[in-house]
């Protein structure tokens, strides 16, 4: 791999879209980018992620001088950080440290492979005898046809996804396949392409200044200088946060929105809905839930039948007592069980308040991207009715504006379910209903008022709302960060 032509790029072309609607997409990244510019990063293409490589094997080598394509394993054994490497190669057990990357060492003279004078071999995959010309061998000695060399490359990398891990055919070396070695063996153009796909995936995720756009169908990678949770913008289109790669979502922090991922996703409330809504037979532990009005259970435990009431636990017989009664009954063990169940009943019933606000955000946020294309219609219309092209885009960047302060709004739920109540939670609540009405009222013109006869009238209620809608997402954002710089926030240490 000595330089970056032995890749190609595999880029989309571009989708043909409206030039003004096109534009949407830098509005965007100008309205997610720091104004002070001081989270600087570079997009690239496929063509310029194996060309930073290139360019990252020759800067290495220009002090260790070794072969490109084992340079290449040793940059990627050390994620591809140079001073690591360097470090590891001047003041280590070199040998040591080319085993563990599954290296013959290319410093260390080692005797010739043998040919048979008779000009054959047999190769140890397909027990065929070949002439010499026909078989290969790599560093380890380790020789083969090059007809198995082939075939087990091309079931490695197409069948199995392997590129920078394939291992030497002989059984148990550990001596990884080389670049060259697949270049040379692999004939077919598409195993070639797949290879260098793989080699170039492999370069980016084990770079911790790289990272790979998220969006569907997008081959650029995003490079920064440092890492953070920080919005970065594709050329695609898509902001996203480089410390997690998901889509952008402040004011929520990287772990936050990871622990709420995963209690969205796995089986925690499935467990809380169990809790609240069933109890355990006191005397053998069966679960029962209670499917009538009656608080007089029977446990259905063949082996127990135990009477108790629901309510307290407590056993049933006493409850016809004029001194016996569920509001006295003081048993440690019931009390305890009641608090159990009321506690867990909360816990389930906030979750739910504010999961449900959050997945409307992002319900709403899908229809009003939708709103794309019938502002589009709206706009074709109104320069029908003697209007430019340039007075019609306010409604285009009211759209944007709109799709903002949602995407926003669904992650200040999260925000707000790890937080504690304090005066500053207060006002950050406040800040929330202020931007959420706005939104809504702007959605609202949006989807429903715009008419070519209200048209004077509707756009400078648009603009104006858009307007206060963009300031008020910037002041609730910049409370938050506020509260993150001072350590003004508390969090609900219940739910952590």
């Amino acid at each position: 791999m000595d330089s970056s032509e032995e890749y190609e790029d595999s880029g989309n072309e571009s989708s043909g879209e409206d030039v003004e609607f096109a534009m949407e997409r830098d509005d965007r990244a100008a309205n997610e980018r720091n104004p002070e510019d001081d989270y600087p990063f570079s997009v690239l293409s496929t063509k310029d992620i194996v060309e930073h490589m290139v360019d990252s094997i020759r800067e290495a080598n220009t002090v260790l001088q070794l072969p490109p394509t084992t340079m290449r394993i040793l940059l990627n054994h050390f994620g591809w950080d140079r001073e690591k490497l360097l470090e590891a190669y001047y003041d280590g057990d070199q040998e040591q440290l080319f085993r563990d990357a599954r290296i013959v060492n290319p410093t260390v003279t080692r005797a010739p492979v043998i040919i048979p004078a008779s000009g054959v071999e047999e190769c140890e995959i397909c027990y065929l005898t070949k002439r010499s010309e026909m078989m290969y061998g790599m560093e380890c000695g380790h020789r083969f046809c090059k007809q198995c060399w082939s075939e087990y490359l091309t079931t490695k990398i197409i069948e199995e996804g392997m590129g920078q891990t394939i291992a030497c055919a002989a059984h148990n070396c550990p001596i990884l396949v080389d670049d060259k070695t697949v270049t040379e063996l692999v004939t077919d153009p598409k195993v070639k392409l797949k290879y260098q796909h793989l080699i170039t995936n492999s370069f980016v995720q084990c770079n911790r200044l790289m990272r790979w756009c998220p969006s569907a169908d997008c081959t650029n990678a995003i490079r920064v200088q440092w890492v953070d949770w920080r919005p970065v913008t594709c050329a695609c289109g898509f902001t996203f946060c480089f410390q997690c790669g998901h889509g952008w979502h402040d004011p929520v922090k990287c772990q936050w929105l990871k622990k709420w991922l995963k209690k969205c996703d796995d089986d925690s409330e499935t467990s809380n809905w169990i809790a609240a809504n069933t109890k355990e037979c006191p005397k053998c532990g069966a679960t029962i839930e209670k499917d009538g009005g009656c608080n007089h259970m029977v446990c259905k435990n063949q082996n127990c039948k135990a009477d108790f009431c629901w309510v307290c636990l407590g056993p049933w017989d006493p409850h016809g007592s004029s001194w016996y009664n569920c509001n006295r009954f003081d048993e440690l063990e019931a009390r305890s069980a009641r608090d159990a169940q009321e506690r867990s009943r909360a816990a389930l019933q906030r979750y739910l308040f504010y999961c449900n606000r959050y997945m409307n955000h992002m319900q709403s946020l899908k229809f009003e991207h939708k709103l794309y294309a019938s502002v589009k219609d709206k706009m074709e219309e109104m320069q029908q009715h003697n209007m430019s092209w340039i007075e019609v885009q306010f409604l285009k960047k009211a759209v944007d504006i709109l799709c903002l302060c949602r995407q926003t709004l669904m992650y200040t739920y999260v925000f707000a379910f790890y937080l504690g109540k304090t005066n500053d939670s207060a006002i950050f609540e406040d800040n929330q209903k202020d931007l959420e009405s706005a939104t809504e009222k702007l959605s609202e013109y949006l989807e429903r008022d715009i008419t070519s006869e209200n048209l004077a009238d509707i756009k400078q209620k648009v603009q104006d709302k858009y307007r206060y809608c963009e300031s008020r997402r910037q002041v609730l954002l910049d409370h938050v960060h506020e509260g993150y710089e001072k350590d003004l926030w508390a969090y609900n240490t219940t739910i952590l």
